[in-house]
């Protein structure tokens, strides 16, 4: 029977080792991840890890424990090299000496662990601390210390992950035998390991014998950057890698031989590598990237985990640079790690790569890509995280928002790598449960809890990154919240469905038709036509028909079946010299059409008489230099402006927006409070004057991007993301929508520290008839909203913080981007709303743009599909869970003739090509919003918004075709009867 079944054994044997993978296998890792669906694949993910998942942090022995000379522990490597005789200096002596103190606080360290609630504590034994000479006499202190350790740690039901050598290799060793350089100096190793396993080995599972040989092997010996600091160039760097691997082999074999049988554990190597993208898909450069990640990892990780030998493309280059395993040596390497222990993240192996190991490619920060390569390259290993990290800056203290986006990502990462491709990771590790000894990074920190290194009792503070992945590991992932989860229902019959452009395209060339020269055709000899001078045809009233410009915008507006179309008239057109001397009437003219014809198909317009952008802001010239919105003249002239447009175009616009979007990014206090002054001169100008008999509405636009706090169990991240709303948001929307003047905040500001700022004086005051004249001047709220932003209130990047507002503003690096770098957070647009109507109460609002950069390539348009539905099933949520008064939602933008990143329609030599988000808007326009099969339909009556005059045109033209047949019809009739008569008098 064995027989027969051998062949289709050894079949399956094959096929599993091509679908496992096998090594070069981790090429194919670009390409897939070249073609994930895309958002899809880049939107986080809520879900729970697999049962059994195994959360931690860590720590280095060296990094936490202090007490260097304490209770008879001898010299590390590390010990030489930080103090004042060597080469890091007193600085780093100071803080390896003392560090975090953890040998003589084990109490709070064990309590800070239960207080985490990890499943597993990761961290190193001290060789010297254990062996002061690198072999015996044992130190009992020492086993006394890590006994307690291991024995609190299981009192608490916390499993340990014990590093052997974690870089503080005995100096002893070091100076007797040259440390790593000696083959010698494996058994040793060896010999520690069995002093190790005898004494703690009944409380441990997980064994790592060697922390980062690379860096170890590369920077200990061939560059000189890390203790020992011998610089004997790569082959020496190849010399100590290999006494590594043999040193990790016969510790492994040990405890195979030895120990596993009694024991029950594990034994394993913890590798760090990078993570490399091609500059080009080619196959050149892909193949460059394995080669990288094969001098980085491969190095270790080939040898250990498919054949004992090292990696094909380092065998290739480096020739005789690399030692040769035997044939025996090779079998005993081979096998040797019973999982994949692997660091990635802010390890000095990813900052101190040899540059000469990127192959000319770029260094990412993606962990997912990595895991996958692994299970492909290295036959699907049980993968542990045991390390993983980023920096944050030293002066950080308990809030470390920009730490806990770092984690959010990685831990995200892996849950993708565990549900979308299939990786075994059976646990997560963050570095590292507290702040200690950084090596020589100098001035930074990477724990979960603060630790003040001046302070006498050395108390462990959580972090804000504490308070997450104690909340991650207790919800074992992220739970799917409901508020992530999209909605089912449709919009009321009379909501807003429109479009936003704020370069409406122009052009007043009229046709040959008005023209009023005469010509004559010369058939004899130029075969052309020829002007006839002195004579003049009768002049005709220009049409609207003139104008063939609009009619073709107009219709492609039809097409996607909107309501309401927003755009913005220019104020600097209009009145070249900023007054009424000079009036640009063709460029009224073609408005009062478009317009116009905007309602002859239905379409509400929604005209902006200002909004700055362009040159001088969008100002007439001569009032931009004489100080635009600093001058109060400004003001007059804007009230004279809107005058003229409510004259010309009034009749036909029913909502108008005084100023669209001021950017307070780039306002000075006088022009704000000039700004705000004119909006409201301009309002009341249409309420007195206009309103009666043309029936419409008036209001202002403000650009409103939500600031979330950064961490969001911080009480001063959530004051500094309150207090960039009302300086952003609140300049503009509480004089008009609130109580007439600034918010409280910008009055109070300026004196923290008991000091009166200079702002004060800049920051003008209202008269009381100026606050009631501002107070009110509304019909509806108007806001712009394009994305989120986090506002910490921690100075981690002194570049990045403002220091009028004592904030900084930062990404979560999880949220999905745009090519220009905008973020997609449609949850702000919710949390927004719900903020105007706390704040100014149940006001109608419309949101009158809101949209995103996307590939210019027509067909690669899938993030604004999936950026206009997801904002407006939020708007969608706010109207039907937080009864918002929505009343409306417009898309920016129309076309893309003048931002190729933007546009529903893409513009190409006098096409318009509408793009797929352009189809899914109008689907949803047509259903309502997002109806399900429970949804009740609404019957809504089909409205006429035409006016009068509007109506009357087309009845016109009718009437006057159908008289032109008429006519013509009867001159036939005559004609015909005519011409019987002459036939029949001919034939008498």
């Amino acid at each position: 029977m064995t027989r027969v079944l051998a062949p289709w054994l050894a079949l399956l044997s094959l096929l599993g080792r091509r679908l496992l993978g096998a090594p070069g296998e981790g090429a194919g890792t670009w390409a897939r991840f070249a073609r994930l669906p895309y958002p899809r694949d880049q939107l986080f993910l809520y879900d729970a890890f697999p049962e059994g998942f195994l959360w931690g942090a860590a720590t280095a022995a060296y990094q936490v424990e202090g007490a260097w000379r304490q209770d008879g522990k001898g010299p590390s490597v590390w010990d030489a090299w930080a103090h004042p005789e060597g080469p890091a200096g007193k600085e780093a002596a100071a803080g390896g000496d003392v560090a975090s103190d953890s040998y003589n606080r084990l109490q709070r360290d064990l309590d800070g662990l239960r207080r985490l609630g990890v499943s597993h504590y990761r961290f190193s034994l001290a060789w010297a601390r254990l062996l002061p000479n690198g072999t015996a006499p044992v130190n009992a202190a020492a086993v006394s210390y890590y006994e307690r350790l291991l024995d609190g740690l299981r009192a608490r039901g916390v499993e340990p992950v014990v590093t052997l050598y974690h870089w503080d290799l005995p100096q002893q060793l070091q100076r007797a035998l040259g440390g790593w350089q000696s083959p010698a100096l494996a058994e040793r190793f060896r010999d520690y390991a069995e002093l190790c396993f005898r004494r703690f080995g009944r409380h441990v599972r997980y064994w790592l014998t060697i922390d980062n040989p690379y860096l170890v092997a590369w920077h200990g010996y061939a560059t000189g950057r890390l203790p020992p600091g011998l610089q004997g160039g790569p082959q020496a760097a190849y010399r100590a890698a290999h006494n590594l691997l043999k040193a990790h082999a016969k510790v492994w074999h040990l405890y195979n031989d030895h120990f596993r049988a009694i024991q029950g554990g594990q034994v394993s190597i913890a590798l760090s590598s990078h993570w490399i993208e091609p500059q080009k898909m080619t196959r050149e450069d892909i193949k460059e990237c394995q080669k990288s990640l094969d001098f980085v990892l491969g190095w270790f990780a080939k040898p250990l985990f498919i054949d004992g030998d090292y990696p094909q493309s380092m065998k290739d280059n480096l020739s005789s640079l690399l030692p040769e395993f035997t044939e025996a040596e090779k079998k005993f390497v081979r096998g040797t790690a019973d999982f994949f222990a692997l660091s990635f993240g802010a390890t000095l192996s990813f900052h101190l790569v040899d540059f000469a190991m990127k192959f000319q490619q770029q260094e990412s920060l993606n962990l997912r890509p990595l895991l996958y390569w692994i299970s492909k390259e290295y036959n699907r290993p049980q993968i542990f995280i045991v390390e993983n990290s980023w920096f944050i800056s030293g002066h950080t203290k308990k809030d470390d928002s920009k730490y806990v986006y770092y984690l959010k990502r990685f831990i995200m990462e892996t849950l993708k790598a565990i549900r979308y491709d299939g990786v075994p990771v059976i646990g997560y590790t963050v570095w590292s449960f507290m702040d200690g000894f950084e090596w020589i990074r100098g001035n930074i920190r990477r724990g979960l809890f603060y630790v003040d290194f001046q302070s006498h009792d050395k108390e462990l503070m959580p972090k804000s990154s504490a308070h997450f992945y104690q909340e991650v590991i207790r919800n074992h992932g992220f739970l799917p919240l409901p508020e992530n989860q999209p909605i089912e229902g449709i919009f009321p019959c009379n909501f807003a469905w429109g479009i936003v452009e704020n370069n409406l395209h122009i052009d007043t060339t009229p046709s040959q038709f008005l023209d009023p020269n005469v010509y004559v055709w010369d058939v004899y000899r130029t075969n052309s036509l020829i002007k006839v001078e002195g004579v003049d045809a009768p002049k005709r009233r220009r049409h609207c028909a003139d104008l063939a410009a609009i009619r073709l915008q107009v219709s492609l507006l039809g097409e996607m079946h909107i309501t309401h179309f927003s755009f913005s008239l220019k104020w600097y057109l209009i009145l070249p010299s900023g007054n009424l001397s000079s009036v640009n009437h063709t460029l009224l003219f073609y408005y009062q059409c478009f317009v116009s014809e905007l309602l002859r198909v239905n379409i509400t317009p929604v005209v902006a008489l200002w909004k700055p952008v362009g040159e001088n802001q969008g100002l007439p010239v001569s009032l931009a230099k004489h100080g635009g919105w600093e001058n109060p003249l400004t003001v007059r002239a804007f009230e004279e402006y809107a005058r003229l447009c409510f004259r010309k175009l009034g009749r036909h616009v029913k909502f108008w927006i005084t100023i669209s979007e001021p950017y307070t990014k780039n306002l000075t206090f006088t022009a704000a409070h000039n700004l705000l002054k004119g909006h409201a001169k301009a309002w009341h100008l249409y309420d007195k004057e206009f309103r009666k008999t043309q029936k419409g509405k008036i209001s202002i636009a403000l650009q409103a991007d939500w600031a979330e706090p950064a961490c969001p169990f911080s009480e001063e991240d959530k004051m500094a993301a309150s207090r960039v709303l009302e300086f952003d948001f609140g300049w503009f929307a509480e004089p008009i929508f609130g109580k007439g003047d600034y918010p409280d905040v910008m009055r109070q500001w300026p004196y923290q520290g008991n000091r009166r700022d200079i702002w004060d004086f800049y920051l003008p005051y209202f008269s009381e008839e100026e606050k009631k004249q501002i107070r009110g001047s509304f019909d509806f709220f108007a806001l712009s909203h394009y994305t989120t932003v986090l506002v910490d209130s921690e100075n981690e990047d002194p570049e990045k913080y403002d220091q009028k507002l004592k904030v900084q503003m930062l990404n979560d690096i999880t949220w999905l981007e745009s090519p220009s770098g905008s973020r997609v957070v449609p949850w702000g647009l919710r949390k927004l709303l719900q903020w105007v109507k706390m704040k100014y109460g149940d006001v109608p609002i419309y949101i009158i743009a809101n949209g995103i950069d996307d590939k210019p390539d027509a067909s690669e348009d899938k993030l604004r599909i999936y950026y206009i539905q997801s904002y407006i099933n939020e708007a969608l949520k706010a109207h039907t869970l937080d009864n918002v008064n929505i009343q409306g939602y417009f898309v920016y933008c129309f076309i893309d003739r003048t931002d190729p990143k933007y546009g529903l329609y893409h513009y190409v030599v006098n096409r318009y090509e509408p793009r797929p988000s352009a189809k899914r808007y109008r689907e949803i326009i047509d259903k309502g919003g997002f109806p399900g099969p429970e949804t009740q339909e609404l019957l809504c009556p089909e409205e006429i918004a035409l006016d009068d005059y509007i109506a009357f045109q087309p009845r016109r033209s009718f009437f006057a075709f159908i008289s032109f047949i008429c006519f013509a019809f009867i001159v036939t009739v005559f004609m015909i009867i005519n011409y019987s008569k002459k036939v029949d008098k001919r034939y008498k």
